[in-house]
């Protein structure tokens, strides 16, 4: 089956900021004849800039850590961070069990392996096989990991992703596993948004900054080559170009048993694909629904997940299905679907993986979990549901297209982490490893509501509270949200919540608003482009519903939302900043108005529109943070958060609006982050800085 898939004051390397600043700026329109006056902001590597970043990181950090609350939380958080009772979750090469390990003697980490017999011990022996922390002092470099591509079936040789400080741009080198060691002379890239997939030992499809109009407006590949060993890369042959206007370009290879499929995609949307098999007679577009998704090849099944009805002579195909067939009777025209599951009006699909005769789906009912395990046989498809519990989120992991056995994890708000092996010779799954509690989750308990919105649509929430918590408009909440792009929020296990937040005597609310993927492609489409105030309507809704129910009042409630979730509270708190008394507003879209000619912004015009098409500014306008914050205007005192290594969501944002709303006399915090990249931290003490500075503007704002 397919194989793809805190921080220091002190400006950190001259160097490494300077070479993430210039490939940033290339990513970046001109700001020439822009009427904004704090366009400045956008330099991100500038001296003007950064001097700013540091002025308000001084300001914010004095404030926050002045809370006796801060050191607290900041030291409990380190510790379950660098806990060695973390779960190590593993992916399967070959024999062996990979894992990504941190912790406070290997801040950067430590890529290593064991056998399943091992793994399955209390205290497995690990080899390793790079050492992150070593490599960056060697090197001199500020290295994150990011990931590997493992040659297919042998896994002795990957390609190895390498961020400088958290950022999507990656170093990508050739490694020898079994010597450990990086292949002199071997497949390698310089800084960029890249793309690689093995076709053999010595040839690769790569796709990366060639220079010369090589990259779309999104600033990922355009172009895909094939790409020999030993031969210059500007030698390496052209499969596909596509355009400008693209969200990105690139090709894999797909393998089913022993059977290996080479697929170029062109991604035109972040929504909308194009596929082409590449063939000896050249490449064979595979005809299909643009918006729908390939799910993997199995047993020469193709499986094809759709976003939208498909009519087929007079067979409609619901939106939502998953379907399949033979991969050669498509390629040959004929379109014979299997309609593997249709999921109800409660129903989604969550996942899609594969063992070596199975599919595994993983769906969601009403934001639980369940896990169904699929048989294609005698031209059939039959299903099994696997017994695991209920009213939580499972995700599968380890699989490996040699045999039958996976993993599960298992998790709710109130449950840590549970590792289940699926034993295909037993037929049932077996906890393996298990989180240990890191808060006492006794006095709390679980709640879905349903808050109903303006046109009449249930949307669901839970609510995470002490039992014995009381109803009278009076309890600090924070309230969680995202609403975009098609994901769901799930019910899952924090420890900083726990311990941050209910610990404080705080209450936890989670909003499966629309935009999201809880109940399918339809729930997310009901608030694309000129719909997208139902995204942020049905979060106010959640937020007056709590207030209705007497769980808390608006003196007592916060909200909080990274990336797209930030434009989430970005916006309702300029719609509504009568309704919170704090904001948590994390990595965010603010200016929409430049979102496209800012890094990935164009790749995201799929979900919100061309703020450049007058007809699409006009709806993006009204609802734009950064162009309806206004001076005369009381709003709530927002800690706004980004990364100055975040290269996928530009940190101009986040700056822009602060500077606006300080000069307008606003009163707010602001702090970002030096590395990180999109996730605002890049080892674990970054991320227990970034945590125990949020929670304890939380408890400021929320508790009397």
């Amino acid at each position: 089956m397919n194989k793809r898939l805190i921080s220091s004051l002190v400006i950190g390397s001259v160097a490494s900021i300077g070479v993430m600043a210039q490939s940033m700026a290339k990513e970046t329109k001109s700001t020439q004849n822009v009427d904004d006056p704090y366009i400045w902001l956008e330099d991100v590597g500038g001296e003007k800039a950064l001097e700013w970043v540091e002025k308000q990181n001084d300001k914010s950090l004095s404030y926050l850590k002045s809370k006796p609350l801060y050191k607290e939380l900041y030291e409990k958080n380190l510790e379950v961070y660098n806990s060695d009772e973390r779960i190590p979750y593993v992916g399967q090469m070959g024999d062996y069990f990979y894992n990504f390990w941190r912790d406070d003697e290997n801040p950067r980490g430590l890529w290593r392996r064991t056998t399943l017999e091992e793994y399955k011990k209390e205290s497995p022996k690990w080899e390793i096989i790079l050492n992150l922390d070593d490599l960056a002092e060697k090197e001199g470099e500020n290295w994150v990991y990011k990931g590997s591509n493992c040659l297919y079936p042998t896994f002795d040789r990957c390609l190895i992703n390498l961020s400088r400080g958290g950022a999507d741009a990656t170093v990508v080198r050739e490694f020898d596993i079994e010597s450990k060691s990086f292949v002199k002379d071997g497949f390698q890239l310089p800084e960029a948004k890249s793309n690689l997939s093995w076709i053999d030992k010595d040839t690769v499809y790569v796709g990366t900054d060639f220079g010369d109009g090589s990259m779309t407006d999104s600033g990922y590949p355009r172009v895909t080559k094939l790409w020999k060993r030993g031969e210059p890369l500007e030698k390496a042959q052209t499969i596909f170009e596509g355009n400008k206007t693209d969200v990105s370009v690139g090709a894999y290879v797909s393998h089913d048993g022993d059977e290996k499929y080479k697929i170029v995609y062109q991604g035109l949307d972040f929504y909308s694909r194009e596929y082409y098999l590449v063939t000896d007679k050249g490449l064979v577009k595979l005809d299909r629904p643009i918006d729908s998704s390939i799910s993997g090849i199995i047993k020469g099944q193709l499986l094809l997940e759709l976003k939208s009805d498909w009519t087929i002579g007079d067979k409609t195909y619901k939106q939502a299905s998953l379907l399949s067939i033979d991969i050669d009777d498509f390629v040959a025209g004929k379109k014979s679907f299997t309609e593997v599951l249709v999921p109800d009006a409660h129903t989604s699909i969550a996942g899609v993986s594969s063992t070596k005769d199975h599919v595994l789906i993983t769906t969601l009912k009403d934001v639980s979990s369940e896990l169904y395990r699929y048989t294609f046989k005698d031209g059939k498809w039959t299903n099994e549901k696997v017994d695991m519990p209920e009213l939580g989120t499972l995700s599968v992991t380890g699989t490996s297209d040699e045999h039958n056995n996976f993993f599960i994890n298992y998790q709710n708000f109130l449950t840590p982490s549970s590792l289940y092996y699926f034993d295909d010779a037993k037929d049932s799954a077996s906890v393996l490893k298990s989180l240990p509690a890191f808060f006492d989750a006794s006095p709390y308990k679980v709640e879905q509501k349903f808050a109903k919105a303006e046109d009449g649509t249930q949307v669901p929430y839970f609510l995470v509270m002490a039992k014995d918590t009381k109803l009278n408009g009076k309890n600090p909440t924070l309230l969680y949200g995202y609403g975009g792009f098609e994901v769901s929020l799930r019910p899952s296990y924090s420890a900083t919540i726990g311990i941050d937040w209910l610990e404080q005597g705080g209450v936890y609310a989670l909003a499966n608003i629309r935009g999201g993927g809880e109940y399918g492609p339809a729930w997310h489409q009901a608030a694309l482009k000129k719909n997208r105030h139902i995204a942020f309507t049905d979060f106010i809704t959640v937020a007056e519903d709590l207030i209705e129910r007497k769980v808390t009042d608006k003196k007592h409630l916060g909200i909080r939302g990274g990336s797209n979730g930030g434009l989430l509270v970005g916006t309702v708190a300029t719609m509504r900043p009568d309704l919170y008394e704090a904001v948590v507003c994390q990595v965010p879209l603010l200016d929409m108005k430049r979102f496209n000619q800012l890094l990935a912004g164009a790749s995201w015009m799929g979900e919100y529109g061309n703020p450049d098409n007058e007809d699409e500014w006009n709806y993006i306008k009204s609802y734009s943070p950064y162009h309806n914050v206004h001076k005369d205007v009381d709003y709530p005192k927002i800690f706004f958060t980004t990364s100055t290594r975040d290269d996928r969501v530009h940190p101009a944002h986040a700056r822009k609006m602060v500077a606006k709303m300080m000069e307008q006399g606003h009163d707010l915090l602001y702090y970002e982050n030096t590395e990180g990249g999109h996730g605002g931290a890049a080892n674990n003490e970054q991320s227990a800085k970034l945590n125990a500075l949020i929670y304890t503007y939380l408890v400021d704002q929320l508790m009397d």
